[in-house]
């Protein structure tokens, strides 16, 4: 089974409950971190790396002495990564979202492939686990290509037990492409104004994919009860409540995993560790 831990923001403890549910997970698991603009996973998990290699997205080059400035390559791409301007045929490498359509359609070939360099795929073991990070190149624009290119190594690792992913935080398109893959979701947020703002949003965005969701309420005695009552009116089951505690942000800080850390809290994320395999096998109901 393949699980995703989402959040609306940034901040609600997302890595908290990985890294928690990586050290108390009870079968064979990878451990993957899609949040590829800024991964943190590793900082807890401490994983040994042995494979770092290079991830690549094909973008066009032009031989200009082919081009007949026919217009049929900017006419196709939505992202203006490619244009002619006068007799002049601009290629915009960062822009392009690496679809292959300018070099399909070019009548004279003038287009061929290239490419750009996206960022880099980690691999190795953490612990008994394996272990998987995306890391985006700095400057590099678009993360869903290389989120794209660590999801294709799903079925490899599938073969392996299950995949728990660190998704990034929000409901734009790197979030949705961390949790299209997901039998079960997990969304984490807090009883404070953003945070129930920005956790109704990821429901309304997640629900449309019938995912099973289910709720971690972190920091869970302070704020106000709107996400609680937000979940009963929806149906959206809390399968967890972590409080809020000074210990844990100092084990936080230190980078240390906290349901290992700190006593009472192992319970917490085994009880939640069952929640979702009864979820992700179609046990308890999907969020509606």
């Amino acid at each position: 089974m393949i699980y995703a831990v989402a959040s609306g923001k940034g901040g609600t403890g997302k890595t908290t409950v990985s890294s928690s549910l990586a050290a108390l997970w009870d079968g064979p698991a990878t451990l993957v971190d899609l949040d590829v603009e800024e991964p943190n996973l590793h900082l807890f998990l401490k994983p040994e790396l042995t494979d770092v290699r290079k991830a690549w997205i094909e973008v066009p080059e032009a031989d200009e002495s082919k081009c007949t400035r026919c217009r049929a390559c900017a006419d196709i791409c939505q992202f203006k990564a490619i244009t002619v301007m006068a007799d002049t045929l601009l290629v915009f490498a960062d822009m392009c979202h690496g679809c292959g359509g300018c070099l399909a359609v070019c009548p004279e070939g003038a287009l061929f492939p290239g490419r750009r360099e996206l960022g880099e795929i980690c691999r190795g073991t953490a612990g008994r686990h394996g272990f998987v990070m995306g890391r985006l190149r700095v400057g590099e624009a678009m993360s869903p290509p290389l989120m794209r290119q660590v999801r294709r190594l799903f079925p490899e690792l599938s073969e392996k037990g299950d995949i728990l992913i660190d998704a990034p935080p929000g409901v734009s398109c790197p979030a949705i492409a961390a949790v299209t893959d997901a039998d079960c979701i997990v969304l984490v947020t807090e009883p404070t104004p953003f945070g129930f703002h920005d956790f109704k949003l990821a429901w309304e965005a997640f629900t449309p994919l019938g995912k099973p969701m289910g709720a971690v309420i972190n920091r869970a005695d302070l704020g106000d009860s709107a996400v609680r009552d937000f979940c009963r009116e929806n149906h959206i089951p809390v399968w967890a409540e972590i409080p809020y505690s000074r210990d844990i942000a100092e084990a936080y800080s230190r980078g240390e995993v906290v349901a290992e850390t700190l006593k009472g809290l192992e319970g917490t994320f085994t009880a939640l560790r069952g929640h979702m395999r009864a979820a992700a096998a179609g046990g308890e109901p999907c969020a509606k």
